[in-house]
């Protein structure tokens, strides 16, 4: 039977007493260890050292269940917003192809061997473009190659098109 209970039965007249009491064999149980007895160091602080490492890694779990959750949300926020202005170059770029494309379909002539020439490997390009995979490594290199194959079409044309949420180029840069 604990000493708060054996209080709180003699003692009914002070029940805050035996509350009192009662936390002080709680606190007691603490620095002496779960059994009643002094730790096997002896020293009757190791439990409050303890608990303060206890405190530290409970911390540290939920900061990082936390951090945890927040990046993944970080990280989709990033993921879909990066993957929209993907999609909207690609699109920009296709769009344009099939105008071209309609275009030397309706008159021939209107193109030259080479603009043809770009026009082909910027739609290759184009459906190249592996969209089901965007760990590919090799995204980065056909956009840029797709970036390039278009502005040498619209040189080519005398067309000043330029994809607006596109970067521009790089005037205006400073390292």
């Amino acid at each position: 039977m604990t000493l708060a209970a054996i209080l709180s039965r003699n003692l009914t007249f002070f029940p805050s007493l035996a509350v009192i009491l009662g936390g002080l064999e709680a606190f007691i149980l603490v620095m002496l260890g779960s059994s009643g007895q002094a730790a096997e160091s002896g020293d009757i602080f190791e439990s409050s050292v303890n608990l303060e490492d206890q405190h530290i890694q409970q911390g540290y779990n939920e900061g990082f269940k936390d951090g945890l959750e927040l990046g993944k949300a970080e990280g989709r926020d990033v993921g879909l917003k990066t993957g929209f202005e993907i999609g909207e170059e690609l699109g920009f770029y296709r769009g344009c192809i099939d105008v071209w494309k309609a275009a030397f379909e309706v008159e021939p002539t209107i193109f030259s061997a080479r603009v043809q020439k770009n026009l082909k490997q910027l739609e290759e390009l184009a459906d190249k473009y592996p969209l089901l995979d965007p760990e590919n490594e090799s995204v980065q290199d056909i956009l840029e190659s797709m970036r390039i194959k278009f502005r040498a079409i619209c040189a080519t044309l005398s067309v000043h098109l330029e994809y607006e949420g596109y970067p521009k180029s790089r005037e205006g840069t400073e390292f």
